[in-house]
């Protein structure tokens, strides 16, 4: 304070951040009412608490204390334009979902086309499973050791590459091989969601990450919209080609992407980070606190060990359960709403299945243009899925949200018990797939939230990787194990997702209104308390 300004001073505000609680007592040696003496005036020092993820002021932009963390900044900067351009570009890579809508396109056409058994169906569709289960823990890895942003580029080029070689493949053994491949990339694709969830304000995380899953929605609706027009014209080759097209857009693209400076940060590139920060505050035209960027080094990074620790071993393993569970109904309702279509209802499915097995094992049905009306109506219930979710993942938390969609997706399959007509049975295929996609996109908001960013990617990899075993086994449920059951198969869908409704209802930690944690090296709960609204102590429930 300039010595001319004293007998102006009454009060010095003092912020306090997240994380900061115990770090400022021990470094400062200050503990209790702070007093400071300037030229025979006694000031105070006041400390403000501040909202929910509210904001620090612009006229308070720089805090008396001389550091900040990434966290500080993000936090004061807030949601603005560079958020605004994160989002439609990470959502291009989130549009993958073109890759995977396409299986339950191709696998009829090919089953008719080539006279492939339902076995060779089934693994056509299965083999995109295997490349994402072996590759989603080596991305996670990938992006924890040396970056987000490479980890995403290289995997989304990856599957562009293979993805528009696969139209050229000339016999069922390299189509095998090349969607293989492209599951191998595929596996990288959801570390979009880990960049942007870093760059994301505390308060608009949960919303912004279900907003960019409408580029899987939409993603899946082009998809059928773009079968309905080439299939029957250019044929199945064109449509593996063109749907390349939004990974094509993002590797365009992908050299604005910043690393993440949470990242950085970890990894010791505090220059890097700063500039970063200043991006995206002068993009955002907001202030940018003053002073020095905290740098916590942690270089064993992305360690497997790291999620085994006691504070993380039970929700790692109640997370493997659910992603596994979500796939498994998710995928398996894409592939069954394909057979439950062609057959009319459950009821006509059975009899139909023990005329086909007294002809040929080999008979087959294209898609038909009805067929393709209603698997449009199936896929547009992605939109009413994220809204629900959207509208209760902040009111009742991310786990109940996750409980109550595995619930009604339970209930749904139940219903198709019943000899339903057409119609019905479309409304019931809307609300599961509304529902368990919802359930989905509710694991992709609590599990980036739920690790530190030592091993968030590789968390959030391990579970990718485990929803990947799930979509493995599935056809094999949703296609073979139909021709013996359609009431069992049924049944293994609905009891699966009771059973994880009941995991997410058990996971320890529920990460709403809570900050990111940094170090795996800290206690859960350290750096995650939201400002001014809950204490280390109330970490778990």
């Amino acid at each position: 304070i300039h010595p001319g300004c004293f007998l102006c001073v009454s009060r010095v505000v003092k912020f306090r951040r997240t994380g900061e609680s115990s770090r400022s007592e021990e470094e400062d040696g200050i503990s209790g009412e702070h007093e400071v003496q300037i030229q025979g005036v006694r000031t105070e020092l006041e400390p403000v608490e501040l909202g929910d993820g509210a904001a620090v002021p612009k006229e308070f932009a720089n805090p008396t204390d001389d550091t900040f963390m990434v966290e500080d900044a993000v936090e004061a900067i807030g949601f603005g334009k560079f958020q605004w351009k994160l989002s439609v570009i990470t959502g291009l890579a989130w549009a993958n979902a073109m890759e995977m809508m396409i299986l339950s396109i191709l696998a009829p056409q090919l089953h008719c086309e080539w006279r492939l058994p339902s076995w060779q169906v089934a693994l056509l569709t299965s083999v995109v499973f295997v490349g994402m289960m072996s590759s989603s823990t080596l991305w996670g890895n990938i992006s924890d050791q040396y970056g987000r942003k490479t980890g995403l580029k290289i995997s989304v080029l990856w599957t562009l590459y293979y993805g528009i070689l696969s139209g050229f493949a000339p016999i069922y053994s390299w189509i095998l091989v090349l969607r293989g491949l492209v599951g191998f990339g595929i596996g990288g694709v959801p570390q979009s969601v880990t960049l942007y969830a870093e760059f994301l304000p505390m308060k608009a995380r949960a919303k912004c990450i279900l907003l960019i899953e409408v580029f899987w929605a939409l993603g899946t609706v082009f998809e059928v919209l773009l079968a309905v027009v080439v299939m029957p014209t250019l044929g199945w080759r064109w449509l593996l080609i063109l749907s390349a097209l939004p990974l094509l857009l993002f590797a365009g693209l992908c050299f604005w992407l910043p690393e993440s400076a949470r990242y950085d940060v970890l990894s010791g590139n505090q220059e890097k980070a700063l500039a970063t920060l200043k991006r995206i505050a002068t993009e955002n035209g907001a202030p940018m606190p003053l002073g020095k960027l905290v740098v916590s080094r942690q270089e064993d990074r992305g360690k497997m060990r790291d999620l085994f620790t006691p504070h993380f071993r039970w929700t790692t393993l109640l997370l493997w359960f659910i992603w596994f569970s979500n796939a498994f109904s998710y995928y398996g309702l894409v592939l069954l709403t394909t057979e439950l279509f062609q057959a009319g209802d459950v009821c006509s499915i059975s009899s139909r299945r023990q005329e086909v097995k007294a002809k040929c094992s080999l008979t087959c049905e294209y898609l038909t243009e009805e067929d393709y009306t209603d698997l449009l109506w199936t896929t547009l219930s992605e939109f009413p899925g994220v809204l629900v979710t959207l509208w209760i993942i902040d009111r009742i938390g991310r786990k109940k949200t996750m409980a109550l969609s595995f619930l009604i997706f339970s209930f749904c399959s139940l219903l198709l018990f019943l000899c339903v007509g057409r119609n019905v049975l479309t409304v019931l295929l809307f609300i599961a797939r509304a529902f368990i996609s919802g359930g989905f996109q509710a694991a992709y908001v609590y599990t980036p939230e739920v690790y530190p960013t030592a091993t968030r990617a590789l968390g959030l990899g391990s579970c990718s990787g485990m929803a990947r075993v799930g979509a493995l086994i599935t056809p094999f449920i949703a296609q073979v194990m139909l021709e013996s059951s359609v009431y069992l198969t049924l049944l293994v869908y609905s009891g699966c997702c009771l059973l994880a409704a009941l995991a997410s209802c058990f996971l320890p930690i529920e990460t709403k209104g809570r900050g990111l944690q940094e170090s795996s090296h800290k206690e859960w709960g350290q750096e995650m308390v939201g400002r001014g609204s809950h204490s280390p102590g109330e970490s778990q429930e």
